[in-house]
């Protein structure tokens, strides 16, 4: 019994060793556990439901914000701005065909 736990411990510490070597020569990249220290990639801004099974959504993804169009049939994909463009919108114009 205090044989296996030994080998188990040995183990474990070359696992560790090696870990350490190609970490300390840039050849392996360990950050911790996933979405403790990192930001979120993936971020869900604003939904606009449009009817029971249609609905709208702004998502941030990286550095760039998305609105998707979801519905029973799928996904669609509906605009996709940079960073810089959803940080600082433009002002909106009135449509062309709508009554001022």
């Amino acid at each position: 019994m205090v044989q296996q736990i030994l080998a188990v411990i040995l183990v474990l510490g070359l696992l560790a060793g090696a870990l350490w070597l190609l970490r300390s020569r840039g050849l392996a990249h360990y950050h911790g556990l996933p979405g403790r220290k990192s930001p979120r990639q993936l971020e869900s801004i604003a939904r606009l439901p449009l009817t029971a099974h249609h609905s709208v959504h702004l998502v941030r993804v990286s550095d760039h914000a998305v609105l998707l169009a979801l519905s029973p049939s799928g996904c669609t994909l509906v605009e996709r701005l940079d960073r810089t463009a959803a940080a600082a919108p433009e002002i909106a114009q009135p449509c062309a065909g709508a009554s001022q």
